[in-house]
């Protein structure tokens, strides 16, 4: 085994003799019969930052300095919050008094400091929850289920398994289920039925009842069941997704995924108190910017427009998460040259990852990078996930794949 540390690969291409990896050190010629494409989230490059806009949290804003003054943050989730400490941390420091509260003690040259974090919902992560693991197997939504609906064929799959999904829910908690009207739900309506109570309440005062919720049942060892099956279901259910037709894919990604998503994505009870520290401290606001809203990045400042209000920031930071890629974003210019040949517009995947199309690259390069398998796998980048492909991809070295997965139709 070879390690070549500091070594940046900036291209990679498939001949007859073997896979060519192209890099920014002076390293021998050699030709590999398999080559790994692991790489994980990609951002936009700190050279796109400026001293005012910074596209996302990792694009330089960890090493800048942000004056005390009105910072504007897109996105509610860990990334915006982490965005928002990352700044505040730099006027003053967070204070913990005991185990369940912390201040946050601002530095008196900074009282000009103000942090906005927005979304088209306004509405914040919920608190990590306690629940067994491993995972307890589910009753109703069960593989052989799924498949049985796959088969049945495209047209009216989605609904068919969130029936599956009502009954699993049902068998799980059917107290919630019952307050939540669950049966006269759908597809289309169980997102805004999840959502519902919050987006009415004030999201700093639903953020420190959660936490106390959740401490409780951490030091009491209880199960939230209609979260633990939400949970639970969120990996089952996603085999579907390469199998849903365009319109019922467009649906799923407005509705259960997001259900799945503020689910399985609930954050650090820390992170939560810092928050609420920083609400205290009168330095954090919530914005909900509504569908409609229009951003304007000028050199001096971001202005966002809504129907009702305009917002103008001295710095902003886009904290939206990873965003699927296709063909034409791989940044290795042989490689994407090759497939590009494919007419497809995302990578055409095996059972262990390795690219299938076109024929003359088939089972040579595993391609296991999480931005361009997100298309028919939307929860790919938990941890389980990317152990799951780390297995598979593991597997193409020693025998080939012996099915392609199923192609998700791509608009």
């Amino acid at each position: 085994m070879a390690v070549y540390e500091s070594c940046q690969v900036t291209d990679l291409q498939i001949t007859n003799a073997g896979v060519m990896l192209a890099t920014n050190q002076d390293l021998p010629s050699e030709t590999f019969d398999l080559a790994v494409i692991a790489t994980g989230h990609v951002w936009p490059d700190e050279e796109e930052a400026t001293r005012t806009y910074f596209p996302s949290p990792w694009s330089g804003l960890m090493e800048a300095k942000v004056d005390a003054c009105n910072v504007g943050i897109m996105g509610t989730s860990l990334s915006g919050l982490d965005a928002a400490i990352a700044v505040a941390i730099q006027h003053g420091s967070f204070i913990e008094d005991d185990k369940q509260h912390v201040v946050f003690n601002r530095d008196n040259a900074s009282e000009k400091l103000n942090i906005t974090l927005m979304s088209r919902t306004g509405i914040l992560p919920e608190a990590d929850f306690y629940c067994p693991i491993p995972y307890e197997p589910l009753h109703i939504v069960t593989d052989q289920a799924l498949n049985a609906e796959i088969q049945k064929g495209e047209e009216g799959l989605l609904d068919r398994v969130f029936r599956l999904i009502v009954e699993e829910i049902k068998f799980a908690d059917p107290d919630w289920s019952q307050r939540i009207a669950l049966e006269s739900l759908n597809v289309d309506s169980f997102a805004q039925a999840w959502f519902a109570e919050r987006k009415q309440r004030d999201p700093f005062d639903w953020a420190e009842k959660n936490l106390q919720e959740v401490e409780r049942n951490k030091r009491e060892k209880h199960t939230v069941p209609w979260r633990y099956v939400i949970l639970r279901l969120h990996e089952a259910v996603q085999e579907i997704v390469p199998h849903l037709n365009e319109h019922d894919h467009k649906r799923f990604s407005k509705g259960l995924a997001r259900v799945f998503i503020d689910n399985y994505a609930a954050i650090p009870s820390e992170s939560i108190r810092r928050l609420l520290a920083l609400r205290e401290a009168g330095i954090i606001h919530i914005l909900a910017l509504g569908e409609d809203y229009e951003m304007e990045i000028n050199e001096s400042r971001t202005v966002l427009k809504t129907e009702d209000n305009s917002y103008s920031f001295d710095v902003f930071i886009d904290a939206r998460g990873q965003r699927p890629l296709k063909v034409k974003d791989i940044p290795f210019p042989g490689l994407r040259e090759q497939l590009q040949k494919t007419g497809d517009e995302i990578p055409d995947v095996g059972e262990d990852y390795t690219l299938q199309q076109p024929e003359d690259i088939r089972g040579r390069v595993a391609f296991g990078a999480l931005p361009w398998l997100m298309h028919d796998q939307p929860f790919v980048q938990g941890l389980t996930a990317c152990a799951e492909i780390g297995e598979a991809m593991a597997r193409a070295v020693v025998k080939p794949a012996s099915r392609a997965r199923r192609r998700l139709s791509f608009d």
